[in-house]
């Protein structure tokens, strides 16, 4: 391992001396190490930990502070899976290539469990997550379960319409995929520990200091910020849609999303009485995830833009949202709104893996990052260190240009099309379940009338 040559960092001057206020160090002279880790979200945080657990000298880079974007503003839901359906999966991979992402997925979880659970004011909480769908699943649940318990290992439970409803009193939502194991963490207190925990194993995190370019050729390669140099045997680009002028190839790659959420003013009882499932929700449209917080408030992300808006616009939007799925709740009040960019891969899996030798990649965790980051960051750190190649289970996610300009257009139309077709969709069903009452209901009577024709002819016949 390679040793530090020469290291200095100063105090930010732009903002005030506080206890609760991280110290913001930034890179001013020349340093030597291992790894150079690139941005300091989940996925670089955790490469940085786990590389210097085993022996590395490492240095984190972050052109602004800790997790200063989507890292830091998400539902802090943990469960295994990917932001591909396994179905879509196994049709293209193929049943074991799926079954050891799915490993892979779990592994993640259970790393961000474990961390968490060591770590004060992560507020770990298992309640499990729902996966609810707005059209009758029918066979089709049934087959996904057994896919899922039966060669995957998980654990899962179906739910019936009933028990759905039972707990969400919508009539929207139908049959659910209950993952009883699944958790939740406050995001912000876990990522804030990541760091702690980074710096505690001898990692370097400098914040304010972006990267403005680098060459990866060589053994040695070299990165240059706006004050000071750094040399490294690796580098990690973990700074997802962020990372920009250092490698525009990679950031073409992805396509930004800004994820609107809110947090309700306290809803008291009525909360209750429309939500008992003290988990997370989410459709199987990618539409709508909510929880429960603090008791009696709603924590709910709905809307998706390709381009950056005003939260507080979007919370009206949240809020009508929340009326339509449960009208006793009305539209609420809001206390806090926020949004966070993704980076979202045409194939819709993230991008993990060595990119060119000594230069890897960790970027496009799209809405399910926090156990995909966890798995990126064991796998790159161990492939690093270890020669381990697991990595190469994603190499068939390769990196594809996002379209640009015109593929945000085009990813703003997908987004309005899958809201528009889920709610005909639901529609359609909801129409399909009254039809069916309806037409029960009819048969009902015209079996309650025959057996009352019968009963009078057998007394008639009687006299």
């Amino acid at each position: 391992m390679s040793t530090e040559s020469a290291t200095s960092v100063s105090d930010s001057t732009d903002e005030p001396p506080a206890a609760a206020v991280p110290e913001r160090r930034r890179l001013t002279l020349d340093l030597d190490v291992d790894v150079c880790v690139v941005g300091a979200g989940l996925a670089g945080l955790t490469v940085a930990l786990e590389t210097a657990r085993m022996g590395a000298s490492v240095a984190v880079l972050e052109s602004h502070h800790v997790g200063w974007n989507a890292s830091a503003h998400h539902l802090g839901t943990v469960m295994p899976g990917y932001g591909v359906a396994i179905d879509d999966l196994i049709a293209r991979l193929g049943v074991d290539h799926t079954r050891e992402l799915w490993k892979l997925s779990q592994q993640g979880a259970d790393y961000v469990r474990a961390t968490a659970g060591d770590l004060a004011g992560a507020a770990l909480e298992t309640t499990g997550a729902l996966d609810v769908s707005n059209v009758d699943l029918g066979e089709r649940l049934i087959g996904r379960l057994k896919m899922l318990g039966g060669n995957f290992g998980a654990k899962v439970e179906g739910w019936s319409v009933e028990r759905v409803r039972a707990a969400l009193k919508t009539p929207r939502y139908f049959h659910g995929i209950h993952y009883p194991d699944a958790f939740h963490i406050d995001p912000r207190n876990y990522l804030e520990g990541l760091a702690v925990l980074a710096r505690s194993n001898g990692v370097r995190i400098f914040e304010e200091s972006p990267v403005v370019s680098f060459e990866a050729s060589g053994i040695r390669k070299r990165i240059a910020t706006a004050s000071a140099r750094l040399r490294a045997a690796h580098i990690v680009l973990a700074g997802n849609v962020h990372l920009g002028v250092p490698s525009p190839r990679l950031t073409a790659t992805l396509l930004p999303v800004w994820r609107y959420a809110a947090v309700t003013e306290p809803l008291g009882a009525r909360l209750a009485e429309a939500i008992e499932f003290p988990g997370a929700v989410m459709d199987a449209n990618g539409i709508d995830h909510f929880r429960v917080v603090e008791g009696d408030r709603l924590m709910w992300a709905s809307p998706e833009t390709t381009w950056a808006g005003e939260p507080a616009r979007y919370g009206r939007a949240i809020r009508r949202r929340i009326a339509t799925l449960f009208p006793a709740l009305g539209k609420p009040e809001l206390r806090e709104t926020w949004c966070g960019i993704i980076g979202q891969t045409v194939h819709g899996m993230p991008q993990i893996g060595e990119w060119q030798p000594g230069l890897w990649v960790a970027s496009g965790f799209g809405r399910h990052g926090l156990n995909t980051t966890a798995l990126a960051g064991q796998m790159i750190a161990r492939g690093i260190l270890w020669g381990d190649d697991r990595w190469r289970l994603f190499a068939p996610f390769e990196l594809v240009w996002a379209g640009g300009r015109a593929g945000r257009v085009a990813g703003q139309v997908v987004f309005g099309w899958t809201r528009a077709s889920a709610a005909v969709g639901g529609a359609v069903a909801r129409w399909r379940e009254r039809a069916a009452l309806r037409e029960n209901a009819r048969e009902a009577r015209v079996a309650a009338a025959n057996r009352e024709m019968a009963g009078e002819g057998d007394h008639a016949g009687g006299q």
